[in-house]
């Protein structure tokens, strides 16, 4: 049975300040849970359907496992329908990467964008994924669906921009805009930061002036952008083959 008190608290970890301050976040679903099981992540509480646990039983023994009715779950689940299960874990404490490739996200405020930029960072193995506090919050529960699991692997960092991009005063920086050099003929080295930002408003002044490339997707038709996370899935398609 669960308790008014478990209730309240998974419903208020829909609120960014709630999840941080009690560094938290939910996952649902059994294919993202599924996910989170094979990750190095901190389960606190699963709550499932007694089917879902008979299926599952051989690798349930190390966490703690509330069975619930349908119902229950259906007032816990930010889904319309809900599926069989749904997690509460500790926010990871990532350290800090040496990395090869990186991305520096600006102003990506939709969530599915975000989530998806997630993903293809972990589909072309980039070490890290840096945001502004401009940005989505990385545990925002339409980011974590959106990455499919990768939000389980990828670093996610919140950074000071200007501090960050100064440090890595050795790495070549390229930042995607709608004016700059074709990225088909760009010579790229060995490793990098990709910048990108918000789809309206682009890179922050403060940040271009920070680049040491800027780069940009050729188009051959009339629409005026691509989606941010289109145009990263591109740039980093084009970017990485050459490094």
């Amino acid at each position: 049975m669960v308790t008014k008190a478990q209730f309240k608290h998974i419903q208020l970890l829909a609120d960014k300040k709630y999840r941080r301050e009690h560094k938290q976040f939910v996952v649902e679903g059994e294919k993202m849970v599924a996910e989170l099981l094979s990750s190095s992540l901190t389960i606190d509480i699963l709550y499932a359907l007694p089917e879902w646990i008979e299926a599952n039983a051989s690798i349930l023994h190390h966490y703690p496992v509330v069975t619930v009715a349908y119902f229950e779950l259906e007032k816990m689940s930010s889904f319309k329908t809900p599926n069989q299960v749904l997690a509460i874990v500790s926010m990871p404490v990532w350290t800090e990467p040496s990395f090869t490739w990186a991305l520096l996200l600006d102003g990506i405020q939709d969530p599915g964008n975000f989530g998806s930029i997630i993903r293809i960072a972990d589909w072309y193995d980039i070490s890290a994924v840096y945001r502004t506090e401009l940005c989505a919050d990385p545990f925002n529960h339409k980011v974590i669906q959106a990455s499919m699991g990768s939000i389980f692997r990828i670093p996610v960092h919140s950074v000071d921009p200007v501090q960050f991009l100064q440090q890595q005063a050795e790495i070549p920086k390229y930042a995607a805009v709608l004016q700059g050099t074709d990225v088909h003929n760009l010579q790229t080295s060995e490793k990098g930061i990709l910048m990108i930002g918000n789809e309206s408003k682009g890179i922050q002044d403060e940040l271009l002036a920070l680049s040491s490339h800027r780069i940009s997707i050729p188009s051959r038709g009339k629409a005026e952008s691509l989606n941010a996370a289109v145009a990263t899935g591109i740039l980093c398609d084009v970017i990485l083959s050459k490094s």
